[in-house]
């Protein structure tokens, strides 16, 4: 028998560390290879990690919410004759070229769990907007990044950012005229501790809610714009087409429809179609139209985005929509099908209550909140009847979108879904 050190292997381009976020062995365990050891989340993503051999586990190379720089000790294994000594890194046989290593398959076969997206850079109170490369490449020559201002998008800190900073010997540059200056948190007293309380640590995919949610508030200044849609016609339109879902084995929800309406809304109204650079502030106008669905998991909420939402009809939609929750329920999502999302719909279906301030879904401007569908009294022309009414709240981020501007696009939308009719013949 023999030891084999499994380090942690570098699991996407340019990520430098991933913290654990758990483990699904413990110390004694005798594991197959390729059987599931740890879950590991970066920057973009959480991935499940497999042995790369059989046999006993001797030590694990962190606790829970540990981050631990590639390359580190991951899993120390006892295994059969002809394995690797615990000094020797694991190395995979150089491919032919243009063939992949079959480190690099076991790669691309591993399952991705919630990633977070792309377009929410790693941000917080406490840590400043970087990617852990170039964290520790601070850490290394000595900068403190809370004192770098970040070129990137959004602010991020990059590696030239800390070169930079690094020949002035770790100091920033003085502020010039004009610049914006993010103030200083104040300082929080933790809340006092009692014995009967239970502790949850903040950490994985609920880490990263907490990171994102807070650098919207911070950045983006929201105002919220709510009206109601009688939705009449629209349960009639569904009524009619449900047959064709049920050809295409798909569950025509209300949704799709909210979806298409949203597109047609967003090309009449383009400059709600956009992302904020505010490192060169600067408004990108997107080119496509690709609608986040927020969606609600186990481990929290992550945004699978429905692509080219403008080309797809409404069937398409439902077909896309069902297969996105899906996966992202079981933790399956795909790392294409997670980030740059244009605009973000969301929708609590029977929980959604009556009214409700969505939190932009940064660095997108607006973000649409879709409530339950109840019976309320509607006025038919000079009559009042009882109809089905559903309340649309959406969030714009105010810095660019004025009030009549959101309140158009809300109008847009509710004539849309109102006259869905309108809605079929405008696709294209």
């Amino acid at each position: 028998m023999s030891k084999f050190e499994f380090k942690l292997p570098d699991i996407g381009e340019g990520v430098a560390e991933g913290e654990i976020v758990s483990w699904l062995v413990a110390v004694g365990d005798t594991v197959a290879e390729d059987q599931e050891m740890v879950e590991v989340m970066t920057d973009k993503a959480t991935v499940t990690i497999g042995a790369p051999k059989a046999g006993k586990i001797l030590q694990l190379g962190g606790n829970v919410g540990d981050v631990v720089p590639v390359g580190s000790l991951l899993v120390l294994l006892e295994v059969g004759e002809g394995g690797a000594e615990a000094s020797a890194p694991a190395q995979a046989p150089e491919a032919p070229a243009g063939e992949k290593t079959e480190a690099d398959k076991k790669k691309d076969e591993a399952p991705v769990v919630f990633p977070v997206p792309d377009q929410l850079p790693h941000a917080g109170n406490d840590k400043p907007l970087a990617a852990p490369a170039t964290r520790k490449l601070a850490r290394e020559i000595g900068v403190d990044l809370s004192t770098v201002p970040g070129s990137g998008p959004a602010g991020r800190i990059t590696r030239e950012d800390v070169e930079k900073a690094g020949a002035r010997g770790g100091v920033a540059p003085a502020a010039s005229a004009g610049a914006r200056l993010e103030p200083a948190p104040l300082p929080v007293s933790p809340p006092p501790k009692a014995a009967t309380d239970t502790r949850i640590p903040v950490r994985g995919l609920r880490k990263r809610i907490f990171e994102n949610m807070a650098r919207s508030k911070r950045t983006a200044a929201h105002f919220t714009y709510a009206d109601e849609v009688d939705c009449g016609k629209l349960i009639e339109l569904r009524k009619r087409v449900l047959p064709f879902g049920e050809e295409a084995n798909v569950k025509l929800t209300f949704l799709p429809f909210i979806v298409k309406a949203t597109v047609a809304a967003l090309k009449k109204n383009p400059q709600l179609n956009v992302w904020i650079d505010d490192s060169t502030m600067e408004i990108v106008q997107k080119a496509t139209y690709d609608i986040g669905i927020a969606t609600a998991t186990d481990a929290g909420l992550i945004v699978p985005v429905v692509r080219g939402a403008d080309r797809l009809s409404i069937l398409e939609i439902a077909a896309e929509i069902q297969r996105l929750a899906a996966d992202a329920r079981v933790g399956k999502s795909k790392p294409e099908d997670l980030g740059g999302s244009t605009f973000t719909v969301t929708s609590l279906g029977k929980l959604g209550g009556l009214f409700s301030t969505p939190v932009v879904n940064y660095p997108e401007v607006a973000i649409m909140g879709v409530h339950e569908m109840k019976k309320r009294p509607v006025i038919v022309g000079d009559e009042i009847k009882i109809g089905n009414v559903m309340v649309l709240a959406l969030s714009f981020d105010h810095r660019v979108i004025d009030g009549h501007v959101g309140a158009a696009f809300t109008q847009d939308v509710k004539a849309f879904l109102e006259e869905p009719d309108r809605l079929l013949v405008s696709m294209g």
